[in-house]
């Protein structure tokens, strides 16, 4: 897909209306009336987001008799999938690297805490045999 397609077709999907209408049409094909249905627009306002969708290849239109039926088109949105997934995946390595780094943390954390509990222990029997020896013999000067 060239730069300019590709525009064309993100452009086309930063619309809210438009990205709910190819929601829509997941469902199967629909009709300009069926469409417009939940939205609080006139039917020239959804044709127009229509015929962006249509001008990005990413809706496809039929005709059977007066009725012209909407379709999803498939080709542009792999495209965008295509392209979003080399985001994907660097966010992914980073909250990967994120996690080790968290779990380095916490593991440093852990033996500090370790650490520092046995001072003060060894504090404690110290101070606990001053105690004894003072008690014992009177206080040193």
């Amino acid at each position: 897909m060239s730069t300019d397609r590709f525009s064309v077709t993100l452009a086309a999907l930063a619309d809210p209306t438009r990205r709910a209408i190819l929601a829509r049409l997941v469902g199967g094909e629909a009709s300009v009336t069926e469409l417009a249905r939940p939205f609080e627009m006139s039917l020239p306002a959804v044709s127009k987001h229509l015929k962006v969708l249509e001008r990005a290849k990413l809706i496809a239109r039929g005709r059977t008799a007066q009725w012209r039926p909407c379709r999803i088109a498939a080709g542009p949105l792999k495209d965008v999938a295509d392209w979003v997934e080399q985001y994907r995946r660097f966010w992914e390595e980073s909250f990967d690297r994120l996690d080790d780094y968290l779990r380095e943390l916490k593991t440093l954390e852990v033996k500090t805490l370790e650490v520092k509990t046995r001072e003060v222990k060894t504090r404690k029997v110290k101070i606990s045999a001053l105690s004894t020896k003072e008690n014992k013999h009177g206080p040193q000067s």
